[in-house]
């Protein structure tokens, strides 16, 4: 098994083996999160924006707010408002203003966003076991675990998610987005 400072041509030791695991977290990270990009890319989305349709399907059929799908994420996305606009112009969510607080917008799956999702569910279901699939279920228990432990004094990590009032970007003229 290739070590870490060779796979990143470290001449010098780690200062602790603290730094050590938490650059074989970072690495490990990048490396998942880039073979799921690629398996992404071929539907002509982001593994965030796959990770927001997951989310939005599974809130159906009200939807959720743009704060409510930020602290879903699985990874933290500084902009939401954005990340949301990108995605309606793909017709893949609608978003409409709440009736009772017009400054509040409600983010749902569209059609388009739900027929994407079952194209992709074969695949995506089984890249996990594609990427992990070398581990024992003993090992993966254990990893897990580690992993969990890991996040554990890290509450709120997510935070920096702009919505700024529940203010999302909508069409100026008032109307529903459908």
């Amino acid at each position: 098994m290739a070590g870490l400072k060779r796979e990143i041509a470290q001449e010098r030791p780690f200062s602790s083996k603290e730094e050590e695991a938490f650059l074989n977290l970072l690495r490990t990270s990048d490396c998942l999160h880039r073979a799921f990009q690629r398996g992404t890319r071929q539907w002509g989305v982001t593994s965030t924006q796959y990770n927001v349709l997951r989310i939005l399907r599974g809130a159906q059929p009200q939807g959720l707010t743009c704060t409510a799908i930020g602290d879903r994420m699985i990874t933290a996305e500084p902009d939401i408002t954005r990340l949301l606009a990108r995605m309606k112009v793909l017709k893949l969510i609608k978003q409409q203003r709440d009736k009772r607080d017009r400054r509040v917008v409600w983010t749902q799956i569209s059609t388009a966003g739900l027929e994407l999702l079952e194209k992709m569910d074969a695949e995506i279901t089984w890249m996990p076991r594609e990427l992990l699939g070398h581990l024992n279920p003993k090992e993966l228990d254990q990893l897990i675990r580690l992993l969990e432990l890991a996040r554990k004094n890290f509450t709120g990590a997510q935070e920096p998610v702009s919505c700024t009032g529940e203010r999302c970007d909508v069409a100026e003229t008032g109307e529903n987005s459908h």
